[in-house]
């Protein structure tokens, strides 16, 4: 099983260059630099046996509640589990611990040792369960790990993917904060705010799919020391007269050789590891908050819908290292300095490379119109809304067409009433020098 090839570490006993820049580097957010040190990568601690009832025919979990024998789900106003048949709540029994990296060599030199040994579960496809509740068939899609009962709605989960021996397993998970109820307030503001969508698409409270799920991530972590060479340049003007005798200036630029080393520190790169039609989508509900990641726990998936990973931790790198050599880039741009730079040459050494292994909560609206899906996603911690919409072409029309009457009606009144005042001021003139020859 092939993948992305790591990026090369810093020889022992090579220094650093003297006067080197050191960059904290906060991904897709702004704001102010996160001074945080790249985690040290440990081992995570076995977790303690969670409550859950494991169904080894059909290897899956559920949650029964222990006062109804209902079903348990994480409630998220809460931030426990709550039984919706009696209101009965149980708090979660795993630890929250911070979650720390893992060193990502490592790591995969691990996983790629079980995975010529031993096969791993299948996350492609359709994998059909029997659900302990009602006997129903229910299907998992592809990476879905988590999902409910199409008939009696029980949440079930996968149990043997996340802890197979031949995939990473989860190393922690931010659970949701917005609830269902602000979760389609947000996407009710922003289905509103879409002027040119169909009327039809705003009914989409029936005819909309609304649900809660917690997507696979990749976050990395590297210290880097990079070496450059280029130009930096200083703009001046001239004075000449052309050739009309005209004074003209033109601005010029003296180029001078540089070169330097600057550091940067990354810390938390995200990388949603799905495969999805939407990732540039997906991308700009960034930033995450992945600093308040615990220890991944099954129980904050009961009752919501959550998927692993399609790409590993080193098939995922590429995306997060295109990012951080772009930073890298800028980095060495402010450090040459100037008025223009150029960069003839980088030659970066990545010291550490870490990552984590994480689910993040996304609520997606999907609807369908004229036989074709639309998705709206909404970050369920920070509450950022990013989606698609279709476009009405009635509406286009009414509106172009009113704004063609503005304008024709705009210049009807300019020519009628705008000619009528030039006439009254010429008939004006005209009867002053009237009266001024009598």
């Amino acid at each position: 099983m092939g993948g992305a090839q790591l990026p090369p570490q810093r020889p022992v006993g090579q220094p650093p260059v003297a006067g080197a820049v050191a960059v904290n580097f906060v991904p897709s957010g702004g704001g102010a630099a996160d001074t945080r040190q790249p985690d040290v990568p440990v081992k995570q601690p076995p977790l303690p046996p969670d409550r859950a009832m494991l169904h080894r025919t059909e290897q899956t979990r559920t949650y029964p509640c222990s006062a109804c024998g209902g079903q348990l789900q994480f409630d998220i106003a809460s931030q426990k589990l709550r039984c919706p048949n009696c209101g009965n709540y149980s708090e979660i029994e795993a630890p929250r611990t911070p979650v720390m990296a893992r060193d990502l060599r490592e790591a995969m030199g691990e996983l790629r040792a079980l995975q010529s040994t031993t096969s791993g579960p299948e996350v492609t496809g359709n994998h059909e369960i029997k659900c302990q509740s009602c006997g129903g068939t229910t299907s998992f899609v592809g990476s879905l790990t988590a999902t409910r009962c199409p008939y009696c709605a029980t949440p079930i989960q996968r149990d043997d993917v996340h802890n197979a021996p031949a995939r990473l397993p989860v190393d922690g998970v931010v659970p949701f904060r917005i609830d269902e109820k602000n979760a389609r307030s947000l996407v009710e503001k922003w289905v509103s705010g879409r002027w040119f969508a169909p009327s039809e698409f705003k009914k989409y409270k029936r005819m909309g799919s609304f649900a809660s799920v917690y997507h696979a991530y990749f976050t990395y972590n590297a210290d880097t020391h990079t070496y450059y060479q280029g130009e930096q340049g200083i703009e001046y003007t001239e004075t000449y007269r052309d050739s009309d005798g005209d004074e003209q200036t033109v601005t010029r630029v003296r180029w001078y050789p540089v070169q330097g080393e600057v550091a940067n520190q990354f810390v938390d790169v995200p990388v949603l590891a799905n495969e999805h039609t939407d990732r540039e989508r997906i991308k700009t509900l960034e930033p995450w908050p992945v600093e308040d990641a615990t220890t991944y726990s099954p129980e904050y998936v009961a009752g919501h819908l959550a998927r692993t990973y399609d790409r590993d931790a080193e098939e995922s790198l590429p995306e997060a290292r295109s990012e951080m050599e772009g930073e890298i880039e800028r980095t060495v741009r402010r450090d040459i300095g100037g008025d223009q730079q150029r960069i003839h040459s980088l030659n970066s050494t990545w010291n550490s490379l870490a990552y984590k292994h994480v689910l993040l909560p996304i609520w997606l609206l999907t609807v369908i119109y004229m036989d074709r899906p639309f998705n709206v996603y909404i970050n369920g911690l920070t509450g950022e809304v990013s989606g698609e919409r279709p476009w009405s072409k009635i509406k286009i029309a009414i509106a172009v067409t009113l704004a063609i009457l503005v304008v024709v009606a705009i210049i009807v009144l300019y020519m009628k009433f705008g000619h009528h005042s030039t006439g009254h001021g010429s008939t004006t003139t005209v009867h002053h020098h009237s009266t001024h020859r009598r």
